[in-house]
């Protein structure tokens, strides 16, 4: 049975328990990483002579499973890793983290154990069978323990990793398209672990050249292991810094250049010059003015535009202030308009980045007809993201508004605009996207003469238009005219949002709007889901489709919509595809038995336990099969737990009545001040007085129905769990499509989108009560009331003797 990505990710993460405490993320994922890379690696190329990686005999993760509980367990495993280094090719890349240091480790025992249950956790993972073509399982693994890497790391550790959101941002305005030659070829002068490099890897259905350098020694590691994982083995990764010492170089000793180039430097980095003279740059990379000896933000962007061919494309992630610094920059930043080289800007959002909370662009550059250049397409997408702990995280349909809007030039009122030349030589070329674009939220203002004579001023009921479009009469119900320019409320303010949701209109839109819904669920051709089909295409084709339905609909946003389809895709369907693509339709009978290792508790959730054994339902849960087939067995044990309910209640009432300290259960308080079942049965062997003997007798029996009340409930659940369990086998692949694309999937989905009409709705009624209750009494209104009560206080201070 394949592995679910999240139960994967959850895996690998809970491997890294085994570690904490001895070091910090960023010296354990250097273990915990390397071990994936050996599992995954035996698991795919052992025994396979013309695979890309060679695992020579003595060298395979399970030699490493022979090992659990050797004393000499550290020292073996840098000897295993050692020698699959050897044959690779991959000294100084694999081999990186020491399993045998005392100090991060562990001594003795402490680092038997430790290590022991590290191999362990990866012992269960089959990672053979568990790549759906086109789709790069271990790959995305990978890239998600490095984001939680970074995100443990802190400010000085984060640098190895860029969000994924922004990387595929990068390569989707770059310019590589279904038709890139599969020589092209791509280059990041500061790879970090790669994930640049494989994002923009992945928009060209045939592949790219992939060429990186990265300084950092251990980081260019987990670039190399990072693009083996993602089946890029013959991806060019070295280490070294590109500024002093840059790798790739042409026959002639220039800058090799490239079709595409991707980067996200180091910030301000004040140590650019080292090792570099650049007034003597045998490259002539500054040509068009050299940064300040202490920031070097453009030190990089500079090297991309030499390192690109004629044609060439690239986007850079480089600090706000790169757009409006003076001094030198502002010489460099006038040079490249001048020569066409910046095709566009994208304003980030704050706090996105591992080592920084300061604000961030995507600088695109594109060297194919730079001197027919006229102007600058610029974004501003700085608000639209989530919160995800402290840092901010681009969610997916802030990445497709980008993108579309980028792409295809759309340009977005506060958004996105086409900004010439001449207003940007109007500017000094200063290229603060304010100045450009304003994407502040228009101010709220009261009005003066509404709040002193009352009425709601008619501009702002105007302002709702967009409303007032799909629901014409709706305006008329809610308010109708006062005097000149003002409106009166014909609903009070809690009623509001009852009167538009029976409104007619308001039905009619509601059904309008699920109407794409209900066409897209019938094209999308779930229930056609067959093995071999690629979940990543799956997800890409269902989801713009579903954009697509949604486009131009009144009120309701395309990229809400498409949002709530990719939440769900990442939190159940991703999963349950992948199963499906892997293992078929008939995965959705399989119960799988959980059992605890050796010596530790079980601690996955069960759906089922039948005679003590847990269950795990692979794809179906076992509410649906009770849903579908046994309602009337439900509804039957929802009569028995009510009656439980009562029962309960009834005994917890009279219990509190009589527990008192004259009541007649006060004696039948046991040690810790409660009244159970035996502390009744012991005192009513003692009690003589009657009325305490009647009220001991009652509680008795209230006690006596609540635990037949549990008999009862727990033997209809249990009939109903083993005749749910039976049903599974009986399931035809007809009913399990039934079950997992309408009862599962649609019917969330559905549920989702219905609440995100209801959410178009609750905006509306806000803001209408906001309206009446802002100007609901009028300033003459207030002053009579604060007259009328100042004088009914100073009457009661009178008659008190108290008047001044």
């Amino acid at each position: 049975m394949a592995i679910k990505k999240n139960e994967l990710y959850s895996s690998l993460w809970a491997s890294c328990d085994e570690l904490r405490g001895g070091m910090d993320a960023s010296q354990y994922k250097d273990y915990v990483l390397t071990l994936l890379f050996m599992k995954y690696v035996s698991d795919k190329y052992r025994g396979d002579p013309y695979g890309m990686i060679v695992v020579p005999q003595g060298a395979s993760f399970d030699d490493m499973i022979a090992l659990k509980g050797d004393k000499e367990i550290g020292d073996k495993i840098n000897k295993i890793i050692s020698a699959l280094a050897e044959e690779n090719d991959l000294k100084g890349v694999i081999d990186v983290a020491d399993f045998n240091d005392e100090e991060k480790i562990g001594k003795g025992k402490e680092m038997v154990d430790r290590l022991t249950k590290l191999i362990g956790t990866f012992e269960g993972l089959d990672m053979s069978s568990n790549r759906a073509d086109g789709d790069d399982l271990l790959g995305d693994a990978y890239e998600y323990l490095m984001r939680h890497f970074a995100t443990e790391s802190g400010k000085s550790k984060g640098q190895f990793y860029t969000p994924s959101e922004v990387s595929r941002i990068l390569a989707k305005v770059i310019g590589i398209t279904s038709d890139t030659a599969q020589d092209a070829s791509v280059y990041d002068p500061t790879c970090g672990s790669g994930s640049l490099l494989l994002k923009a890897n992945d928009e060209a259905p045939r592949g790219l050249s992939i060429y990186g350098q990265e300084m950092d020694n251990a980081t260019s590691a987990l670039a190399r292991m990072n693009m083996i994982l993602h089946d890029n083995a013959t991806a060019k990764i070295v280490q070294g810094n590109t500024l002093s010492s840059p790798e790739w170089k042409d026959a002639n000793g220039k800058l090799k250049t490239f079709d595409f180039a991707v980067a996200n430097p180091p910030f301000s980095n004040k140590n650019w010059t080292s090792g570099l003279n650049p007034h003597e740059d045998e490259f002539g990379r500054f040509v068009w003015g050299i940064p300040p000896e202490k920031n070097g933000d453009y030190t990089f962007l500079l090297h991309i535009i030499k390192s690109l061919k004629s044609t060439g494309k690239g986007a850079v992630i480089l600090p706000h202030g790169v757009l409006f610094r003076g001094n030198a920059e502002s010489r460099i930043r006038e040079n490249l308009i001048k020569q066409g080289y910046i095709k566009g800007i994208i304003g980030l959002p704050a706090n996105l980045f591992y080592g920084t909370g300061i604000p961030a662009c995507i600088i695109v550059i594109d060297k194919d007809d730079a001197q027919a250049r006229k102007g600058l397409f610029m974004v501003d997408a700085s608000k639209g993201f989530m919160k995800e702990g402290n840092k901010n995280r681009l969610r997916s349909q802030d990445i497709h508004k980008i993108v579309d809007v980028f792409t295809k030039y759309l340009e977005l009122p506060g958004f996105s605009r086409v900004v010439p030349l001449a207003e940007i030589v109007s500017n000094d070329y200063n290229l603060n996207i304010p100045r450009y674009i304003d994407s502040s939220e228009p101010e709220d203002q009261h009005d003066l003469s509404a709040h002193l004579q009352g009425g709601i001023p008619n501009r702002d009921i105007d302002a709702m238009d967009n409303y007032w479009q799909v629901f014409a009469s709706l305006r008329a119900t809610l308010f109708t005219g006062d005097r000149a320019g003002y409106s009166k409320s014909l609903v009070a303010a809690n009623n509001v949002k009852s009167t538009i949701l029976n409104h007619h209109e308001f039905k009619a839109f509601a059904g309008q709007s699920l109407e794409p819904f209900t066409a897209w669920s019938e094209s999308a051709a779930l229930k056609s889901i067959a093995i071999g089909d690629k979940p990543k295409q799956l997800i890409h084709d269902i989801s713009e489709a579903l954009l697509n339905r949604y486009a131009g609909r009144p009120l309701l946003s395309k990229y809400d919509i498409y949002q709530i389809l990719m939440d769900y895709w990442a939190e159940v369907m991703q999963d349950d595809v992948y199963v499906l693509a892997q293992d078929g339709w008939p995965a959705g009978k399989v119960l799988r038995e959980l059992v605890a290792r050796k010596g530790e508790k079980l601690k996955e959730t069960s759906d089922l336990t039948i005679n003590k054994i847990k269950y795990k339902a692979e794809l179906i849960p076992p509410a649906l099969i009770v849903q579908r087939y046994f309602a009337a067995e439900q509804a039957q044990l929802d009569v028995l737990q009510a009656k439980l309910d009562n029962a309960t209640q009834e005994l917890d009432s009279f219990i509190e009545e009589n527990s008192a300290e004259d009541g007649g259960l006060a004696d039948a308080l046991n040690d810790k001040d409660k009244v159970t079942k035996v502390s009744v049965t012991a005192r009513l062997k003692l009690a003589a007085d009657p009325e305490e003997r009647a009220a001991l007798k009652q509680v008795q029996k209230l006690f006596d129905a609540e635990t037949r009340g549990k008999k009862a409930v727990k033997d209809a659940q249990d009939a109903l769990d083993l005749a749910v369990f039976k049903h599974y086998p009986s399931l035809n692949e007809a009913d399990i499509k039934a079950l997992i694309v309408d009862d599962k999937w649609l019917a969330i989905l559905c549920e989702r989108i219905e609440a995100e009409i209801e959410r178009i709705t609750q905006q509306l009624a806000n803001r209408v009560k906001q309206l009446d209750e802002r100007y609901a009494e009028p300033l003459p209104a207030i002053t009579q009331s604060v007259e009328q009560l100042s004088n009914k206080v100073a009457g009661h201070l009178k008659a008190m003797g108290l008047a001044l």
